[in-house]
């Protein structure tokens, strides 16, 4: 994997990790300042938070399995 890519994905992981930490943010805010009026919120706040996550711990590991791929080529062409 080229440098370029690893970026690539670097920059989709801070991405996904702002738009998880904004959702998380906003159930929050729903708990802190709009329960028990707002509880209707509550279902599809919490899916959208576990849904940012989720994809946020996608993306880490794609950036982690190519971060691991590109160290084990850089070792192999050390190694030749």
């Amino acid at each position: 994997m080229e440098a370029e890519e690893l970026k690539t994905l670097e920059k989709a992981v801070r991405k996904a990790k702002r738009i998880a930490t904004e959702k998380a943010g906003e159930l929050h805010d729903l708990v802190e300042d709009r329960l028990p009026a707002a509880y209707d919120e509550i279902p599809g706040l919490a899916q959208a938070t576990y849904d940012a996550c989720k994809a946020w711990a996608e993306a880490n590991a794609r950036l982690q399995d190519a971060a691991a791929q590109q160290a084990g080529a850089a070792q192999q062409a050390g190694a030749s």
